[in-house]
């Protein structure tokens, strides 16, 4: 990697990290769903009453292997291993739309765009670029995500419960080869947009077609029509990451002056 194309990485990490209404966003969403929601499901775990009902045949549903005598240690691992990771999955979206919208709008706020453009790198090293910039971000939080969010659980399920939890090797798939493929799509897609955006807003809109798949899959995982497995995020996995190569490979050798310009 140039060194030109480092600075620039750079340069965009500390302006992030400068920017305190930019820097508090890029935790609002990791805070509510590594604090606050595990506290809320746990808490609901520990005053649930005998009675069931529709959880009942969600537990039906969990492999043998995952189930236990003791209801809670059941719940439990239903919460840790099939329902955390989809909310999971929402902080790299999310935190990947903050940074690469600012990614092309800043240059072009801060009047910056044409000092950028006159540096010794080709449209396709500046938006690679902008795009490791982000992703870097984004995995970091990601990564700190998981491990407030598993701290607290184990903290809580402590405490309430005296019993550790075990993540799944779900959580191995998500860290090392979901979350990764989804940022950079997710980067990829808002930073191209971002070129030709005005606003960070404009270019953040995109975030909320690539969060309503999650959702349905959210929806899924509380309804029992679907839980998803590690054999299942695996071929998710790797279809996002192809995915991802493919569209940074056409969207860096579309990138023109004139979008940037505009």
């Amino acid at each position: 990697m140039k060194t030109e194309m480092l600075a620039i990485i750079r340069k965009d990490l500390k302006s992030v990290t400068l920017n305190k209404r930019l820097f508090v966003s890029l935790f609002i969403i990791p805070i509510i769903f590594t604090l606050v929601l595990p506290t809320v499901f746990l808490l609901a775990i520990r005053f649930a009453p005998d009675d069931l009902g529709e959880l009942k045949a969600l537990l039906d549903l969990l492999p043998a292997a995952s189930r236990s005598e003791n209801l809670s240690v059941t719940l439990l691992h239903l919460l840790l291993n099939y329902l955390m990771p989809v909310f999971f999955l929402l902080i790299p979206i999310m935190a990947a739309s903050i940074t690469a919208a600012s990614s092309f709008v800043g240059e072009k706020e801060k009047s910056t765009l044409e000092t950028l453009l006159y540096s010794p790198l080709s449209l396709g090293q500046i938006f690679r670029s902008k795009v490791l910039a982000s992703f870097l971000l984004s995995m970091s939080i990601s990564l700190l995500s998981f491990l407030a969010m598993f701290l607290v659980l184990e903290i809580e399920s402590a405490f309430l419960f005296q019993t550790f939890l075990i993540p799944g090797i779900q959580w191995l798939v998500i860290l090392l080869l979901l979350s990764p493929a989804i940022s950079l799509i997710v980067i990829t897609i808002i930073v191209r947009v971002s070129a030709k955006a005005h606003s960070m807003e404009d270019a953040q809109q995109w975030a909320i077609f690539l969060i309503l798949p999650l959702v349905l899959i959210i929806a899924g995982q509380f309804t029992g029509v679907l839980l998803i497995s590690a054999p299942i995020l695996l071929i998710i996995g790797l279809i996002c990451a192809l995915l991802a190569y493919l569209l940074i490979k056409k969207a860096a050798s579309r990138f023109t002056y004139e979008r940037l310009l505009q």
